[in-house]
């Protein structure tokens, strides 16, 4: 299986592209997580978009929403993957790349997220650390975590 990666501006997508991004994104958080809320919103216009697509469909998602809008640091989210494609185990690759392109991008600032709780020891095995007590976010606990660029390596 090989996994293709492709990075873009909200600009810069195809109608086509954005479709699928929104329908896998609502189809994850809103429906599958029972989470009422407006899932695209505009932090949308100021984050680079990660497709990652096996044999030309779309498999997982990632944005990184640029520094200073959501926190200080940039700020990896809306991390998922495609239901049909979770036996493929990319979680791993995907936030890899995501955690790659972060860096070189913004070097030197670290990476700040707002982690599920059950995910913890997933993000902290990508050099992650707590940042923040548990908190509740649209019905799910979460907790902020953060990558020091220090971490990079």
């Amino acid at each position: 299986m090989k996994l293709n990666f492709r990075w873009s501006r909200l600009e810069d997508m195809s109608s086509l592209e954005l479709f699928e991004i929104i329908k896998a994104r609502e189809a994850v958080f809103v429906v599958e997580q029972q989470c009422a809320y407006q899932e695209t919103d505009d932090m949308d216009l100021q984050s680079w978009h990660l497709s990652a697509s096996v044999d030309g469909q779309l498999a997982a998602y990632v944005r990184v929403v640029d520094p200073g809008i959501k926190y200080e640091q940039p700020s990896i989210g809306r991390v998922m993957t495609v239901s049909k494609f979770r036996n493929l185990r990319i979680g791993r690759s995907l936030m890899d790349e995501a955690i790659r392109f972060t860096e070189e991008k913004y070097p030197s600032t670290g990476i700040k997220i707002g982690a599920q709780v059950y995910l913890r020891k997933f993000y902290e095995s990508l050099g992650f650390e707590p940042a923040s007590e548990s908190y509740d976010e649209d019905g799910i606990p979460h907790i902020d975590m953060i990558r020091s660029a220090s971490s990079a390596g």
